[in-house]
């Protein structure tokens, strides 16, 4: 058991391997609570562990109050060395926890409905730093000395064997999405933009959700998206019965020290393959009045979030944002900045943060509310946040978007986009479906979006069937 507040120190053990990160999650797949976190996490490389000390249960814990309650680390033992994470809390934050935050309506109807959230106790991680050397990392006591021990040499042999044999992979069946669904998708943009156009929200993000019967599992999605897709933030977590596989681009919030920093992604293009074709696109994101003013409305949302954890005047964010290029996609991206009251914990961040402006809209409350009315079915992980709190490294997450969500033989990817007075339906239809095909390409499956027909009070109709290959 995670006793709280207890002293540990960090232990760090070089182990020789030539693993990828990949085929070590799948080396750990029939063990406990398994996950990978590859790219940009804890300053680069991957963070792989199974088998926790304690797992959060969603039915009587509170997640936020779960990432405060960390040992101690001994102040005697010496620093270790930059990008060491040692363990912590590692899971994912389901969109619903909103709902423990702030009073909202029930939503639509769930599907296949997940646990509000999935968070462990992890207390040795198996990490790979930038230079390509994995180790063994630990918040060691004395209480959990033998146990760790033992850990040491099972890893230290898993690392040593030869590369597992690649299973083979069968690519899921089109992501599909009804002509009747896609209609009720083109008509609450409609409406939320009428909202808009009323004064009741400034915007609003309306998501889809493209579904498919499947029964792989989760290291053999993650692999073959892998073989496509290396985002900032690529995450793969199992659970009974299925599990995440998250190829998201976007930071919802680092902290490091009192430092904190979230970077929204707002505002979103095709990117060609042909360069010159790719900058064309480049240019009209660049010079687009819509996309420009939906990513100031949510860079405010953010600095007024963190306005209310951090010291006064601290808070900062960038004039202009910057252009990201993504996999089929342009992005624009701030960075919004700033250090927190000495008394604010973890928890406390979240509690003023969660969910992610970027992804729900501004008033942020008052979006969640049309969210709840407007959309079709309701939101599980996807635009949640997924990552990890350590004493050693301290908090990040990213938001839960381009994720691929599994259980009980079902699998589906959510996408969507901020609405504002002057979106179009039908080009935001297209965008959402832009967003899901890189993810749904990545693991060898296409997108199927039934006829989207002009709704009564909208201004588009699409001409036939939308298939991405």
């Amino acid at each position: 058991m995670l006793a709280h507040g207890n002293r540990v120190t960090v232990e760090r053990v070089p182990l020789p391997s030539t693993l990828t990160p990949q085929q070590v999650l799948r080396r750990l797949s029939d063990q406990p609570w398994a996950f990978a976190l590859c790219g940009s996490w804890g300053g680069g490389g991957a963070i792989v562990s199974s088998c926790p000390r304690r797992v959060g249960d969603p039915s009587t814990d509170d997640p936020f109050a779960l990432l405060d309650q960390q040992p101690c680390l001994d102040p005697a033992c010496a620093s270790p060395a930059p990008g060491a994470v040692g363990g912590g809390w590692f899971g994912w934050l389901g969109y619903r926890l909103g709902a423990r935050i702030e009073r909202l309506p029930p939503g639509p109807p769930r599907p296949v409905p997940l646990p509000d959230f999935q968070l462990a106790y992890y207390d040795n991680v198996l990490r790979l730093d930038e230079r390509g050397q994995w180790w063994f990392e630990a918040l060691a006591s004395a209480e959990c000395a033998a146990d760790l021990a033992r850990r040491l040499s099972e890893l230290r042999r898993l690392l040593a064997a030869p590369p597992p044999e690649r299973p083979p992979f069968a690519p899921p069946p089109p992501f599909a999405l009804s002509d009747h669904a896609a209609a009720a998708h083109v008509a609450a943009v409609a409406a939320c933009r009428e909202r808009t156009v009323a004064g009741e929200i400034y915007q609003a993000n309306i998501c889809l959700r493209l579904e498919t019967t499947y029964a792989s599992d989760v290291p053999s999605l993650f692999e073959a998206a892998s073989d496509r897709i290396a985002p900032p933030f690529a995450a793969a977590f199992a659970a009974p019965g299925g599990g995440i596989v998250s190829l998201s681009p976007e930071l919802f919030l680092r902290r490091s020290g009192r430092h904190v920093a979230t970077a929204p992604i707002k505002g979103t293009i095709r990117r060609p393959s042909d360069p010159a074709l790719a900058a064309a696109t480049l240019k009209t994101l660049r010079d687009s009045p819509k996309d420009a003013a939906e990513h100031v409305m949510i860079v405010d949302l953010m600095r007024n979030d963190l306005g209310r954890v951090c010291a006064y005047g601290t808070v900062e964010a960038p004039r202009a944002a910057e252009i990201e290029p993504h996999p089929g996609l342009w992005h624009l991206v701030s960075t919004v900045s700033g250090r927190l009251h000495a008394s604010a914990t973890d928890g406390d961040l979240l509690r003023a943060t969660f969910p992610p402006g970027s992804v729900t809209g501004a008033p942020k409350v008052q979006a969640m509310h049309v969210i709840a009315e407007l959309e079709q079915t309701g939101r599980e992980l996807y635009t949640g946040a997924i990552g990890f709190a350590s004493p050693l490294a301290g908090l990040e997450l990213s938001v839960a978007i381009r994720t691929l969500e599994l259980s009980d033989g079902h699998l589906w990817l959510g996408a969507g986009g901020g609405i504002v007075a002057d979106s179009d339906p039908g080009r935001e239809f297209e965008e959402a479906l832009l967003k899901a095909r890189p993810i749904a390409a990545a693991i060898g499956a296409r997108v199927c979006a039934g006829t989207a027909r002009r709704p009564r009070r909208g201004v588009f109709a699409l001409a036939g069937p939308v298939e991405h290959r």
